[in-house]
């Protein structure tokens, strides 16, 4: 049954949203233009606000949905800490796209909203707190990224716990996913949410 459960959340994650969108609307595939990824992001810059509104609430919820399920259905927190593992790989590297797809932003949220979600509203809050200051949409999510380990840490109250461990790997794999973006910041290269890339 565990087995059962990592693996259809694996399938949920690769449900390619954001690609089925702009092939929808606008008959583009967006891992060939601006930033490859098929996120809510990109769709924004190269679909529209409302189709990358319901893309992102559509990403959130495969998270939401994986995590939610293992809980129900199995009686461990690692189970439901694969699932939601597996849902965000499944994003990044959905079966169905040959492995390109998001930067696991959102199907993380979606994950630690269930998981907690004090942790993920207030992690979500840093988001939009950066984004409004700053318009970079990829500096809100390391942001958040980097905040993650350390609510997840407060709400716990102790390091060795397996929620406290995946906020601390997903971290790093989000900010892993952002090296190009990274990069381009350091360069004054990003563009801000309201440019092209």
């Amino acid at each position: 049954m565990n087995i059962l459960i990592i693996f259809a959340s694996y399938l949920l994650g690769s449900i390619p949203t954001g690609f089925l969108v702009g092939k929808y609307l606008k008959n583009i595939d967006l891992r060939t233009i601006g930033s490859g990824s098929t996120g809510a992001t990109n769709v924004l810059r190269n679909v529209g606000k409302w189709p990358a509104l319901f893309v992102f609430i559509i990403d959130v919820g495969k998270g939401v949905i994986a995590v939610t399920i293992a809980k129900k259905f199995a009686d461990q927190d690692l189970i439901a800490v694969l699932a939601g593992i597996s849902s965000i790989s499944g994003h990044i590297w959905p079966i169905w796209l040959r492995g390109k797809g998001g930067k696991a932003v959102a199907t993380g949220l979606g994950m630690f909203l269930a998981i907690s979600w004090e942790v993920g509203l207030a992690s979500l809050g840093i988001f939009l707190l950066v984004l409004a200051k700053t318009k970079f949409v990829s500096l809100s999510s390391i942001s958040a990224a980097i905040v993650l380990p350390f609510f997840m840490l407060f709400y716990m109250g102790y390091f060795m716990n397996s929620y406290f461990f995946i906020s601390l790997f997903v971290a790093v794999l989000v900010i892993w996913k952002h090296r190009t973006n990274i990069r381009r910041l350091l360069k004054g290269e990003e563009s801000k949410i309201n440019q092209n890339q």
